[in-house]
């Protein structure tokens, strides 16, 4: 893709509604699939979905945002943003894949976190949190792949792994553009120019040593759906390669691989002072580091 698009523009494609899904990603990539239900507390999320399969010759198990393909199955799976159930059904898989020493593949690709009162009466914040500590913790190898939207804790909820790819037209932020320019402008319209002061795309991103890889997409995913999806898959086998390798050698592996997942979520955001002027402040500037 050329590099002139504008963060906006990468917005707009990573939205855009015939972009491969996590369902499409199973069906190319994960033979055997069988799709895993519920959440042994209140029910199923359809927006979430998550099961056990077979990535090119290996037992895994699979999370992932599901969004619709047209506006019913939107309704159903409530454009792709999970409930507490979602995140929480999540979990359990998370946990049955440590226990058989299954790799964990996760599939991101949602707008957030769903908002609504039913779900903050179930708990959604804590939801997310049990994720992001379950995460930081697994014995097994774990890679994230950004597939479309990467919105807020909704996203980070199953995002938290040892490597965390990214296509090239997909987003990852703390908020969407149009909510950012509403609370710093009063005025969603300027979501353009949001989309460019947060620095949502995948090489902005990449820059700032937050994903691992990016993986290219030299026609927009939706025009092209199964060569895009073999590359992740391809992107995938070789990080998921390296992972297993250091997680061969027992426990020394294992304790390598969770103090290399430490490092790597505590060196995001570090910031270091610097006795440069800048032309508004005549102290130490900040920059980041890492």
């Amino acid at each position: 893709m050329p590099e002139t698009l504008s963060a906006w523009e990468r917005v707009l494609l990573a939205r855009n509604a015939a972009r491969p899904h996590t369902s499409d990603y199973v069906a190319e990539l994960i033979t055997d699939f069988v799709e895993l239900h519920g959440d042994r507390r209140f029910g199923d999320d359809p927006a979430l979905i998550g099961g056990i399969g077979t990535f090119r010759g290996r037992a895994v198990m699979v999370v992932g945002h599901q969004k619709g393909v047209n506006t019913k199955e939107n309704l159903e799976r409530n454009f792709g943003m999970p409930r507490p159930e979602g995140y929480r059904k999540a979990l359990r898989l998370m946990h049955q894949a440590e226990k058989f020493g299954m790799p964990l593949l996760a599939f991101i690709d949602t707008p957030g976190a769903e908002p609504g009162i039913g779900s903050e009466e179930r708990g959604q914040a804590v939801a997310i949190a049990e994720n992001l500590l379950a995460l930081a913790s697994l014995r097994i190898p774990t890679i994230a792949v950004v597939i479309g939207e990467g919105g807020s804790g909704g996203a980070l909820a199953i995002g938290v792994a040892d490597r965390l790819l990214m296509l090239e037209n997909a987003i990852y932020a703390v908020a969407s553009p149009e909510a950012c320019a509403a609370i710093l402008w009063k005025d969603a319209s300027k979501a353009p120019e949001a989309a460019a002061t947060m620095r949502v795309t995948a090489a902005d991103l990449h820059g700032f040593g937050i994903v691992d890889e990016v993986i290219p997409e030299p026609v927009p995913a939706h025009e092209q759906p199964v060569p895009t999806i073999h590359r992740v898959g391809d992107a995938i086998e070789r990080h998921l390669s390296e992972l297993e390798r250091l997680v061969s050698a027992g426990e020394a592996g294992l304790a390598a691989l969770l103090e290399a997942r430490y490092r790597k979520y505590r060196q995001i955001g570090r910031w270091a002072e610097e006795a440069v002027p800048t032309p508004h402040h005549n102290g130490p500037a900040r920059r980041p580091v890492g």
